[in-house]
């Protein structure tokens, strides 16, 4: 959706390293990972390139800056476990096995074994207590991840996160203690409820009520694009569906909601060229 609040309107000064409830990284699970990547690559100036990892086909999702994002096909064992399209995405913690403890007694559950992965760091897969699955992880790398463009605008990096739950006040709490998230706003959206901003230094996100008709509790990823209208045709031409939009929001920028060719959800937010 992404109403108000949305477009940074100060630089903000670059952090040195990642800290607990940072943004750090986004995944697209896909039936069709070669399917995937060539109908990315027409909506968004990304390039893909393998992760040199042996046991599996993991592709590293390239923007003109930074790198933004994984690629992965979901495995038959994944599929039997009931594993659909969907883009994750991922939070810093400062320790993993602590963090899958706080989540599970908070009422979350684990969707995936906290493990290391060489040269990358530790992770695990949980869903919060309404259900919507995410990764936690602690890095190997002591840097500043730059997937999620917090500090300006920056074409083909996540822009803003949209949690859709069923529970908003269940997520406040759950997400507020443990990555101290705060509650900055509200935007009235009639029927469909509050648009509830959230804060973390800078503006990161919204929480707003799942509509069940767009499928169970969820993060919604939003990524930039220079040309608003442009990738609404790239989405259409190249077999996506846009599903709402492209809506005029604060600071001039539209944005929109897509559906891949595989059933993956996301969003896209930009400028219109005229």
């Amino acid at each position: 959706m992404i109403f108000g609040g949305f477009t940074p309107v100060v630089t903000m000064e670059a952090a040195s390293s990642d800290s607990q409830g940072d943004f750090i990284w986004y995944e697209l699970l896909t039936t069709d990972a070669d399917a995937a990547q060539a109908f990315y690559g027409k909506i968004l100036p990304w390039t893909f390139a393998d992760s040199g990892q042996a046991d599996m086909d993991y592709r590293i999702v390239r923007a003109p800056e930074h790198d933004v994002a994984g690629l992965m096909a979901i495995t038959p064992d994944m599929a039997e476990h009931g594993a659909q399209p969907v883009w994750l995405s991922y939070l810093a913690v400062d320790d993993v096995d602590q963090a899958v403890t706080a989540i599970t007694e908070k009422g979350g559950t684990v969707q995936m074994p906290a493990m290391d992965v060489p040269m990358v760091g530790r992770i695990a897969m949980v869903a919060d207590p309404q259900g919507a699955p995410l990764y936690v992880m602690k890095p190997v790398s002591g840097g500043k991840s730059m997937a999620f463009a917090y500090d300006r605008p920056r074409v083909g990096h996540a822009a803003w996160n949209e949690l859709h739950t069923a529970d908003q006040l269940g997520a406040w709490a759950f997400y507020g203690d443990l990555f101290g998230w705060v509650h900055d706003g509200d935007l009235d959206m009639g029927p469909m409820g509050q648009y509830q901003f959230i804060r973390r230094g800078g503006m990161i996100g919204a929480m707003m009520k799942a509509d069940p008709a767009m499928g169970p509790p969820r993060w919604n990823t939003y990524f930039r694009v220079a040309d608003i209208d442009a990738a609404k045709t790239a989405v259409v031409a190249a077999g996506g569906q846009v599903v709402q939009g492209p809506d005029e929001i604060p600071g001039g920028d539209f944005s929109m909601n897509c559906i891949d060719p595989q059933g993956a959800a996301f969003g896209l937010v930009g400028g219109r060229s005229s």
